[in-house]
């Protein structure tokens, strides 16, 4: 009887790292990143480095669509979904999505078939953060290289155009300015419409590329074309 004691105690103390490593029940959830391919190139001396944007929550009919894109001065190395509609389609679009992203750089690519809404929402968030983007980029640029420029030629300056109300809706841009050059624009107001949607980036790029108002509509947007146009120029000229 007296030999069964310590056997018991061993029994016992054999389970009890068993009981002390016992797996926990609870989950963790981690949400997946998409990541740019590295580059093996290095950045010029004149980049303005890394910035991380995060967009601001668009809610569509399949649910909350919310991104967060790393910049490497103007360059989109990585995009993240933060919020993402909890959907089968949603979840095969995503990846489709951020890969054409890194490789047009920019909002405007196709919607992919079967996540239409879903596509539309990022495509927005996506513009915003690259016009966010930009005019940080605009803020934060180097003093210039030449002496006899004056500070007052080379300050960057933001202008609200005037608001224009149209058939579609309202339209309205901010334009950002280094000197007398259009660095950035942003859509402070534009009307909730997929053709609007598509045709925003394509107006930008003729913006930035022609440096003024005097840019074509696009195709199946020509009353936002109008408007922007007209928002636009409101803000160059007040500019001065």
């Amino acid at each position: 009887m007296k030999r069964a004691i310590p056997v018991a105690v061993l029994s016992i103390a054999g389970l009890v790292p068993v009981w002390l490593y016992q797996p926990s029940a609870g989950s963790s959830t981690v949400q997946a990143t998409t990541p740019a391919p590295s580059s093996t190139s290095s950045s010029p001396s004149g980049s303005s480095g890394s910035n991380v944007v995060t967009s601001s929550t668009i809610t569509t009919d399949k649910g909350p669509v919310q991104l967060q894109v790393t910049f490497d001065g103007t360059k989109i190395t990585a995009v993240k979904m933060l919020q993402q509609p909890n959907h089968p389609q949603t979840t095969a679009a995503v990846p489709k999505l951020v890969a054409e992203t890194l490789k047009a750089q920019s909002a405007d690519i196709d919607a992919v078939s079967g996540a239409t809404i879903t596509s539309e929402a990022y495509r927005k968030s996506l513009q915003a953060t690259i016009d966010d983007n930009a005019k940080t980029a605009s803020t934060a640029a180097s003093s210039p290289s030449s002496s006899s420029s004056s500070s007052s030629e080379q300050a960057s300056k933001t202008v609200d155009g005037t608001a224009v109300d149209t058939e579609k809706g309202t339209v309205q841009v901010q334009v950002t300015f280094d000197g007398t050059k259009i660095t950035a624009v942003k859509m402070l107001q534009q009307p909730n419409h997929p053709q609007t949607t598509a045709a925003v980036p394509k107006l930008v790029a003729e913006t930035l590329k022609a440096q003024s108002a005097d840019i074509d509509a696009v195709s199946g947007a020509t009353i936002t074309s109008g408007g922007y146009k007209e928002s636009l120029q409101a803000a160059i000229d007040a500019k001065g």
